[in-house]
């Protein structure tokens, strides 16, 4: 890969990379971070990757790289506690993307990110598979399970109203 080869992959794929990544950790500076370091390996890296598979090569790395920042967070572990009478039982008509939001962060770090890849940043199941490491036919059954779970929580009444 030339400089200019990965200039264009910096244009071409960086909002997509964030918009990934600031979706799973919910923390845009995180998410800065992370994205930061996937380019700077891939352009340690930018010899031995091939110009053709840098998208692929680089959401793997930023995908791998929020999984480490993920790893490291749970281990400063922060708990809030809630009492039960500080819950809201009333509560008005949701936001959807809050809604949606919730029901996403309800989901595995593995089924967060398949949901994202596939139906927010539209990747076929074979570029996904490149990207976490999984094959063709667990990315599609991940997924479909993930989707169960969304399904689950978005169809009763109280997660929603």
């Amino acid at each position: 890969m030339t400089e200019k080869d990965y200039n264009d992959c910096v244009r071409q794929w960086a909002d997509n990379v964030f918009r990934f990544i600031v979706k799973n950790l919910k923390h845009e500076e995180d998410a800065r971070d992370v994205v930061q370091t996937a380019f700077e390996k891939l352009w340690i890296a930018r010899e031995e990757v091939d110009a053709a598979k840098s998208k692929s090569y680089l959401f793997t790395v930023a995908y791998n790289a929020m999984i480490d920042h993920l790893r490291k967070a749970k281990r400063v572990y922060l708990r809030e506690e809630f009492s039960d009478d500080l819950r809201v039982s009333n509560k008005p008509v949701a936001n959807v993307r809050k809604v949606l939001e919730d029901a996403l962060a309800r989901l595995s770090e593995t089924q967060r990110s398949l949901v994202l890849l596939k139906d927010y940043e539209g990747y076929s199941y074979e570029e996904i598979g490149q990207i976490m490491n999984l094959s063709s036919s667990q990315v599609k059954v991940y997924l479909h399970r993930a989707r169960i779970q969304l399904k689950e929580y978005l169809v009763k009444i109280e997660n929603v109203m």
